[in-house]
């Protein structure tokens, strides 16, 4: 008897050992009616009220939009701006661009001396780094086309928020007191992101009364309340006092634009992601198309040929990002070639065992980069089906960290997306063309990819994320985790990643991503290796078997509610 109790404890011990082994992630969150998943808990409880409310995904994004940009200002705004990928119930697909774009005086030597030399402080710091914000008239579009509630409901959480404050935890304490000597410089930011001129404590209540003000104006008013009246007069005066050139006709004339969106295929799914002025989507198809022509066992995740056929993938479609892409509205993008699948087969059929240097890699002919790090992305889905894939951004931690004095938010600094001199490298090492040079009006090329999955008609996955060129490797990773190589939804997002944007010619990796015996193979297929660095903040949603799996990055403090 008491052997065989002793039998089935040993059993039970087993089974408790083993179970521990795969439960290095934890489980995805599960909602059966709706989920929302951001890089802010309290953004997300925001688009869940009003999932709750009977809103849509539609409804709920803008909302959650609204809501970043008080709870995450290093990235979360209305003064920067971003793309929208829709997916509706009835299979209807669209994105909403509203990408910042440059002034109308702008011109393409406005970072450059008068010796043709880049100036890249012009481009990345100050006023004159700002383009015309899109973000306010982007949801504000995209609401009152395909949400269902009034824009006065959908921003007043955010309102409250701001008026009533909220109490900052530990990240984001440590985020704002990192860059507490830039807020000093300018008296509008340390009036707001200093306490009293004094660093933040966890702990205190973050009240942010002119933002609410602002915000209760657009809830008035709607696009006017930003773009004309008090408000841009507000950001007119601050650009304009520090040598910007953004004027009230700017802002006046500002318009989102509905694109229809890229729609491609990998094996068994439907791919539906953003167009140009994006980068990034193109990036991912063009990769994805050309691992199509690869089958990875599941043995083969983290191994050195899978890193090595990845990395060789990621070479080619950034060298010809770096040509080929720009504002569609100002050139003539070649997107049809980019992603075709000859296209793709001619580049797989020329990754061997070796590594092809980067110098050795030209862009495609068809015819005669780093954005900052600080974007961030959200993803919604409904109890119908609606999905939102939404990637917003400022550009740098905080964008210009120049808040708008009187109105509360803080100034983009997106103008060093654009090519301020092709061929130089931006403040993220990637290199722009022609097609991407400083024009009057022009939206700048930009490496945020959000997507939506679909099998057989419905929705399977709904991801994004931040990180500047970064932005389409990490997507494209976390997807060949979860639809090659069978990890949940959570684990695909957690598992460690690595990044080749073809200039420079290197690997960079997480740390305790790569193995050493791995690094050493890869070195002997001809692969450099970089620094390690943390790769993205992935927030995802699988839909599986009428469940909602919701997944955020753990890379960064967000959260996935559903219900």
């Amino acid at each position: 008897m008491l052997m065989q109790i002793s039998s089935k404890l040993f059993l039970f011990l087993i089974l408790v050992i083993d179970f521990n082994l795969f439960a290095e992630a934890p489980d995805p969150v599960r909602g059966k009616n709706g989920m929302v998943v951001s890089a802010s808990k309290l953004a997300s409880e925001v688009g869940v009220e009003i999932l709750k409310k009977g809103g849509n995904a539609i409804d709920a994004a803008v909302a959650v939009g609204f809501a970043l940009a008080v709870t995450y200002p290093a990235a979360g705004n209305i003064g920067g701006g971003g793309f929208m990928v829709i997916r509706l119930k009835d299979g209807t697909t669209t994105t909403i661009d509203y990408r910042e774009k440059a002034p109308l005086n702008a011109h393409e030597k406005m970072f450059q001396d008068s010796a043709g030399n880049f100036l890249p402080q012009l481009s990345q710091e100050g006023t004159t780094s700002a383009g015309v914000p899109g973000s306010v008239a982007g949801m504000i579009y995209a609401l009152e086309k395909y949400g269902t509630l009034k824009l006065k409901d959908v921003i007043e959480p955010a309102i409250r928020l701001a008026e009533q404050g909220f109490t900052l935890d530990y990240r984001l304490t440590q985020s704002l007191n990192y860059f507490y000597e830039d807020f000093l410089k300018y008296p509008s930011s340390q009036k707001i992101f200093t306490k009293n001129g004094q660093p933040f404590n966890e702990g205190d209540l973050f009240v942010q009364n002119d933002l609410a003000n602002t915000l209760e104006l657009i809830a008035q008013k709607g696009k006017d309340g930003f773009y004309k009246g008090e408000v841009a007069h507000k950001i007119v005066n601050q650009i304009q006092s520090m040598g910007g050139g953004i004027t009230l006709e700017d802002l006046a004339n500002y318009l989102p634009v509905e694109r229809k969106p890229l729609i491609s295929s990998y094996r068994d799914y439907e791919i539906i992601t953003m167009g140009p002025p994006s980068g990034g989507g193109i990036t991912l198809i063009q990769t994805l198309n050309i691992l199509e022509n690869k089958n990875f066992s599941k043995d083969d995740w983290g191994s050195s040929d899978y890193i090595h056929t990845v990395t060789e993938a990621f070479k080619f479609s950034f060298a010809d990002r770096s040509k080929h892409l720009g504002d569609p509205d100002f050139y003539q993008v070649p997107v049809d070639n980019l992603i075709s699948k000859k296209y793709a087969k001619e580049l797989f059929n020329k990754i061997s065992d070796k590594a092809i240097p980067s110098s050795q890699i030209m862009p495609g002919e068809f015819f005669s980069l780093n954005e900052s790090k600080e974007t961030t992305h959200y993803s919604v889905i409904d109890k119908d089906g609606n999905a939102v894939s939404t990637t917003t951004t400022i550009n740098s931690s905080y964008g210009s960290r120049i808040v708008v004095e009187g109105a509360g938010f803080l100034l983009n600094n997106e103008m060093d997306d654009f090519s301020s001199k092709p061929g130089e490298p931006n403040q993220f090492g990637l290199v722009g063309s022609e097609a991407n040079k400083i024009e009057p009006g022009k939206r700048m090329l930009s490496s945020m990819t959000p997507t939506i999955i679909t099998k057989d008609k419905k929705p399977v996955l709904i991801i994004g994320s931040p990180g500047g060129s970064t932005i389409p490797t990490v997507v494209c990773q976390v997807i060949l985790n979860y639809l090659d190589f069978g990890m949940d939804i959570q684990q695909a997002v957690n598992a460690a990643r690595f990044h080749h944007q073809w200039l420079p010619d290197q690997i960079d990796y997480e740390e305790f991503g790569i193995a050493k015996d791995v690094l050493d193979n890869l070195i002997r297929k001809g692969q450099i290796i970089g620094g390690k660095k943390i790769l993205g903040r992935v927030e995802a949603i699988a839909v599986e078997n009428n469940l909602y799996l919701g997944a955020t990055d753990p890379r960064g403090f967000g959260a996935a509610i559903g219900y």
